[in-house]
C-alpha cells in the first residue's frame, strides 16, 4: 500500500437535550441521553491520506499544522482506527471548518465524525452507521450525533457498542431553523472534554441526571408531534440546567458573555409577548442557538442581526448524515 485517501464531510450538531458529564471518561459513555440535529451548511471537510512514507501522523487544521494537545487527540483517535483495521502506518489529516472552531458550535463533533468516516474508508473498512457513531464517540462524545442525519437520539449504553446515536425522524420532518447568534469567535479557554470531567463536582449534577430521561422523552415527543409550544420550555430548561452545573462546578465554568444573556432575554420576550416560535439553547460556549420554526425565523433573523453584541448570524436547518466527498 502506498497512499490510500478518502475525504469526508460532517456537520456540527445542536443538542436540544444536552450531553454533559460521562459515566465512563475513557470510553466517553454519556451519563444521560441526548437529542440533536445536524446543522446543514455548516461543515468540517477532512481528507485523510494513509502514506507509507510518513514517519509520524501529520495533522493540519484550517491550513495550519498543529502540535501539542490538539494533535495528540487526533493521533489517539487514529490509534483506535489502527487497532480496528490492523494497519500500522501513519496518516496525514487535513481538516477545515467553514464556521468558528472551539466557540460552542460543536466543531469537535463534526471534526471527529468526518475523521472517523474518512480514515476508516481510506483503509477499506466499511462500518455500519451505528459502528461509525460509536467510533466517532471515542474522539468526541457529541461526534456520535454527527454521524446520522435528521433528528437524532444518542443513547447512554453500558458498553462501547451500546452507546451510539441514530435518527428517529428525517431532516424534513419539521421545518425548524437554527439561527446561531455569534457573540464571540474566540476559542474557549476550557474545552468540553475538560468540562465533562468537572461536571460531577457540581452539587447540581445529580439532580440534572435524575431528571434527564424525563426531559429526553418530552423533547422527543414534542419533535415527533411538531409541537413547538411543548418543545420550547424543555429545550430552554435543559440548557439552563446544564449551564447551572457548569457554573457550580469546581472550577466554575462561566461561558456566557453579556451579549449571550441579552439574546436569551430577547428570545423570551419575542415568544412570550409576540407569540413567535423561538427558543434558545447554548452549548459549551457563549454563542446562542435560536431555534425557530421557518415562519418565525424570517421575522427573528433580521432582529437578531441588529442586537448589540451580535457579530454574525449563521442560519442552518436540520441536515443529513456524515458523507464521503466524491470526485
Amino acid at each position: 500500500m502506498e497512499t490510500c485517501t478518502a475525504i469526508a464531510i460532517a456537520s456540527p450538531n445542536i443538542a436540544l437535550i444536552k450531553y454533559w458529564g460521562n459515566a465512563d471518561d475513557r470510553l466517553r459513555l454519556p451519563a444521560s441521553p441526548s437529542i440533536s440535529f445536524n446543522l446543514a451548511g455548516l461543515q468540517t471537510r477532512t481528507r485523510v491520506d494513509w502514506e507509507d512514507r510518513l514517519a509520524a501522523d501529520e495533522v493540519i487544521i484550517n491550513g495550519e499544522e498543529v502540535t501539542g494537545a490538539t494533535r495528540d487527540r487526533v493521533v489517539h483517535h487514529l490509534n483506535h482506527i489502527r487497532r480496528l483495521s490492523g494497519h500500522q502506518g501513519f496518516a496525514r489529516v487535513d481538516s477545515s471548518n467553514n464556521f468558528p472552531t472551539g466557540a460552542g458550535i460543536a466543531s469537535s463533533a463534526s471534526a471527529f465524525a468526518a475523521l472517523s468516516l474518512a480514515a476508516t474508508t481510506a483503509l477499506g473498512l466499511h462500518l455500519s452507521e451505528r459502528e461509525l457513531s460509536a467510533l466517532a464517540r471515542l474522539g468526541s462524545g457529541s461526534a456520535a450525533r454527527s454521524i446520522p442525519g435528521g433528528f437524532v437520539a444518542w443513547y447512554t449504553g453500558a458498553t462501547h457498542e451500546d452507546s451510539y446515536a441514530e435518527s428517529f425522524a428525517p431532516p424534513d420532518h419539521w421545518d425548524l431553523v437554527d439561527l446561531i447568534a455569534v457573540v464571540s469567535r474566540a476559542h474557549k479557554t476550557t474545552g468540553s472534554t475538560a468540562g465533562h470531567a468537572i461536571a460531577a463536582t457540581s452539587p447540581l449534577q445529580s439532580a440534572r441526571l435524575a431528571t434527564a430521561q424525563e426531559r429526553f422523552e418530552r423533547c422527543r415527543a414534542a419533535i415527533l408531534a411538531r409541537d413547538f409550544a411543548a418543545l420550547a420550555p424543555v429545550v430552554e430548561l435543559d440548557s439552563n440546567v446544564m449551564h447551572s452545573v457548569m457554573m457550580t462546578g469546581n472550577p466554575s465554568l462561566m461561558y456566557w458573555e453579556p451579549a449571550t444573556l441579552a439574546v436569551m432575554q430577547q428570545v423570551r420576550r419575542w415568544r412570550d409577548s409576540e407569540g413567535l416560535d423561538v427558543c434558545f439553547t447554548i452549548d459549551a460556549g457563549p454563542n446562542v442557538h435560536c431555534i425557530c420554526t421557518a415562519a418565525s425565523a424570517s421575522v427573528i433573523e433580521p432582529r437578531l442581526r441588529h442586537l448589540p453584541g451580535v457579530l454574525q448570524i449563521y442560519r442552518a436547518v436540520p441536515g443529513g448524515p456524515a458523507r464521503l466527498e466524491t470526485a
